[in-house]
């Protein structure tokens, strides 16, 4: 295992990762081990692609980064258009990108800009507002896109769009709004000339860079109008320099957040940067609302407010404003990680806005490398665990040697406690539940997995039943559920844990048995009655109920219903050996009493419930009830 490690940490091609399968096999080792290495490199693999995707986003955000950069140094407005177009070309791998802005005497939108259009009727083409793709996200202002716009019916085609599409050679287009405040100034858009899909992340990045992009046209304009008209139009100067200083200051707050996710930092640094530029004080809160991390004093904002503001932010794409608060989305793709809350000293421009919602894209980054990073600690901690629990202990100093790289002591006292499978029944479930035992095993030193349809925790310690019982009560709160959790142990070495295992299995299955889920104990404190029912000769379950009624339904319905004490009785004359006398001392009744009480068990039970076999039965079913009640 450690060889996938190592190749995941020098960052090796995935076709070195078939080494260490080669050597094995050239080495003769056994079957399992082979497989063992099989399934090793399938787990490193996945991960090698995770950290892919994960540095793919990152040179996407470093591209918005750049492109950021390289507009606002731009002054000419054709300049800018021609940069803004060329860039979505190139970061999307598209084949044609282009760019239509609104004619507001005209009504309509008109193509400003093409790279990689080869067409001149589709280069003079221009598009009746909700007519095609292009005029459909100029009048709605939000993004569309198909996959074969030719063959699409949601769109209103017109003789002369689909003939300049056609001419281009077009099939598939995105297109997403450049934005102004509320104003919707135009269009940009992708192409490609096959039929393909545009992933989601293809159209969140095409959205901010469409936001840079209007934010850099704004810019160009009001910079050209005022060179133009620098005399009659001070106060307009005074504007725009006013802006290039929050688009200069946005560009430095960009660069520092990029330095920061270079070196490792986290989410308090980031909100430490924000903060400094901005003003003011900020919140970090995950997805649950929780507060992860915060600069100045800002209580969280009220939770159905806070929703919709959330709601919004994530639908606009930008940050919102509620009242003296900016909330701006923590997201990826569709996944919701949380938000920023943001209370400034000064009113925000749209460039500071602007440094707001990279925080957030670059809090979102942070995140996921840190999901991936725990991920994959995650997997190599669970198959320790598993390792130790599921097969014969061949190499036990090998399991000890890989526990102590992870912090983890298998020769101290460890608790192994299991989770019934009807509490993690479903997938979320389950995965929730797995992701709360990882967390809670490794803030305690221990371990977590999956086996069997459990979830298992080695936990260090040697109280056995408290520990089941909080990991019920805290996993439960967690799923909204009732949970059993049945504990082994303490055990140290391999072998002993392993067997602790088994232990806490059979004590769920007992605990089920007798009617008690929802409940955590340990098989010490079930004693020998969860040994005998965590499963019958067979592997299937015992019939506590049918037990009982058989053995000695008859006097637990005696009592119910004439209000004696007959069980009472029972245990009584059980526990002092069978002596009359010593039973009626415990009963404080006269002798005669107990025998006529005894005399009425045997006519309820039969004469020969005093037999060695009969007795042992009775026994039994009178520790069960008691148990159970």
């Amino acid at each position: 295992m450690l060889e996938y490690l190592e190749l995941l940490a020098r960052e090796a091609a995935a076709v070195e990762f078939e080494g260490p399968l080669v050597a094995a096999r050239n080495a003769g080792l056994p079957p399992d081990r082979i497989a063992e290495l099989e399934q090793a490199k399938v787990v490193a693999l996945r991960v090698r692609a995770l950290l892919e995707r994960r540095r793919r986003r990152e040179e996407e955000l470093s591209g918005l980064f750049d492109t950021a950069s390289d507009l606002a140094g731009l002054r000419d407005v054709d300049a800018v258009l021609a940069a803004i177009v060329h860039r979505a070309r190139t970061l999307l791998g598209a084949d044609v990108a282009y760019m239509t802005l609104n004619d507001e005497e005209r009504g309509d939108t008109y193509m400003r800009v093409t790279d990689g259009s080869i067409s001149a009727r589709f280069q003079a083409l221009r598009l009746p507002m909700g007519a095609g793709l292009g005029g459909l996200v100029a009048q709605t202002g939000s993004p569309y896109v198909t996959a074969n716009y030719p063959e699409d019916a949601r769109f209103r085609h017109t003789g002369d769009i689909d003939a300049g599409v056609g001419e281009e050679g077009l099939v598939a287009i995105l297109g997403v709004p450049l934005r102004l405040g509320a104003r919707i100034i135009g269009v940009l858009y992708a192409a490609n000339r096959s039929a393909r899909p545009f992933a989601r992340e293809e159209v969140s990045l095409l959205v901010s860079l469409a936001a840079n992009a209007a934010v850099a046209i704004d810019t160009a304009r009001l910079l050209g109008e005022t060179q133009a008209a620098l005399e009659e139009l001070s106060a307009a100067n005074g504007m725009v320099r006013a802006h290039s200083d929050s688009v200069e200051r946005a560009a430095a707050a960009h660069d520092r957040m990029t330095a920061l996710v270079l070196r490792g930092a986290g989410v308090e640094d980031i909100a430490e940067v924000v903060t400094e530029v901005l003003g003011g004080a900020l919140l970090v809160l995950d997805a649950d609302g929780r507060r992860q991390a915060s600069v100045g004093a800002l209580e969280p904002p009220d939770a159905s407010a806070f929703a919709e503001a959330l709601a919004a932010s994530r639908t606009e794409g930008r940050s919102v404003r509620r009242g003296a608060l900016w909330v701006a989305a923590v997201v990826a793709g569709a996944e919701n990680l949380g938000a920023l809350v943001l209370r400034p000293d000064r009113p925000l421009v749209d460039a500071d806005q602007r440094i707001l919602e990279r925080a957030a894209v670059v809090t979102a980054l942070l995140q996921l490398f840190r999901r991936t990073v725990a991920e994959a600690e995650g997997r190599v901690r669970g198959e320790l665990l598993d390792d130790v629990i599921t097969r014969p202990v061949r190499d036990a100093d090998a399991l000890r040697t890989r526990a102590k790289r992870l912090g983890v002591d298998l020769d101290a006292p460890n608790v192994v406690v299991a989770v019934g499978e009807d509490a993690v029944a479903g997938g979320s479930a389950r995965q929730r539940a797995m992701s709360w035992a990882q967390t809670y095993a490794q803030a305690r030193g221990g371990l977590a997995a999956a086996r069997d349809g459990h979830v298992v925790l080695l936990l260090p310690g040697d109280a056995a039943g408290p520990m089941a019982r909080t990991v019920a009560r805290d996993l439960g709160k967690l799923l909204g559920r009732p949970v059993t959790a049945g504990a082994g142990g303490p055990a140290t070495g391999p072998a002993g844990i392993a067997a602790a295992y088994r232990d806490a299995d059979r004590c769920v299955i007992a605990l089920a048995a007798l009617g008690r889920g929802g409940a955590g104990a340990s098989t010490a404190e079930l004693g020998f009655v969860g040994l005998l029912l965590g499963s019958a000769p067979d592997g299937r379950d015992r019939d506590v109920e049918q037990f009982l009624a058989a053995t000695i339904g008859p006097v637990v319905d005696y009592d119910v219903r004439r209000g004696t004490a007959l069980v009472k009785t029972l245990e009584a004359y059980f526990g002092v050996g069978g002596s009359l006398a010593r039973a009626a001392e415990l009963l404080h009744v006269h002798v005669n009493t107990v025998t006529q009480r005894l005399e009425r068990i045997g006519q309820l039970l039969g004469a020969d419930w005093q037999k060695p076999e009969r007795a042992l039965e009775v026994q039994l079913a009178l520790r069960l009830h008691r148990l159970r009640t």
